[in-house]
């Protein structure tokens, strides 16, 4: 049985309902494994919790929020 997991900052319910839908029904079509048969989880966390280049994802979405006004 696939299982597919992402880890994310905070989501939307319909951001969650698309992703399970859509990553399943490519993961199937590619697998050839009927949809039927994976499982999937969503595990969010704080932007406070992810780091890139240094800084938490937070401080790196206010400095592009900054920039790309």
């Amino acid at each position: 049985m696939p299982y597919i997991t992402v880890e994310s900052g905070a989501l939307s319910d319909e951001q969650k309902e698309l992703l399970i839908k859509r990553l399943t029904e490519v993961s199937s079509e590619i697998m050839n494994v009927p949809q039927e048969f994976f499982t999937m989880t969503i595990k969010e966390l704080p932007d406070k919790n992810f780091g890139i280049g240094g800084k938490t994802i937070d401080i790196v979405k206010s400095e592009y929020i900054k920039v790309h006004k």
